[in-house]
């Protein structure tokens, strides 16, 4: 399994709308490609800025392809991104995923909604 990891920084008012925009495009786009296994969002606030982490979860490169195109290293962007993001970094990172969360059932979705409820939970 590979992980690809994107970075990107909206004003920190405009954090909860850029979610929101990017749950209709990217990860719209991610959860619709086939080999896709999942999505992280990661979201801080940091000195008036919002930063966003973007982890995805891939069968192979070939299925990342499916979603960036032939440059895998490439970062990908839609439309309205520039009206929301301070810049457009180049690259997203490719890690191979070497230990992941032990599931304790083979669906992924589950996993991610067993994750998404543990962080409602946490206070920050």
């Amino acid at each position: 399994m590979i992980a690809r990891i994107w970075h990107g920084r909206t004003l920190d008012y405009l954090g909860d709308e850029y979610l929101e925009y990017i749950k209709k495009t990217g990860i719209q786009g991610y959860r619709s490609t086939e080999g896709n296994r999942g999505v992280y969002v990661l979201k801080r606030i940091k000195s008036g800025v919002a930063e966003f982490q973007l982890i995805t979860l891939w069968d192979s490169f070939e299925a990342i392809r499916k979603f960036s195109g032939p440059d895998v290293e490439k970062a990908v962007y839609f439309p309205d991104d520039q009206k929301y993001l301070l810049e457009l970094e180049p690259q997203a990172n490719h890690f191979e995923v070497l230990l992941a969360p032990r599931e304790q059932n083979s669906s992924y979705e589950e996993a991610f909604s067993n994750l998404a409820k543990y962080m409602k939970g946490i206070k920050i």
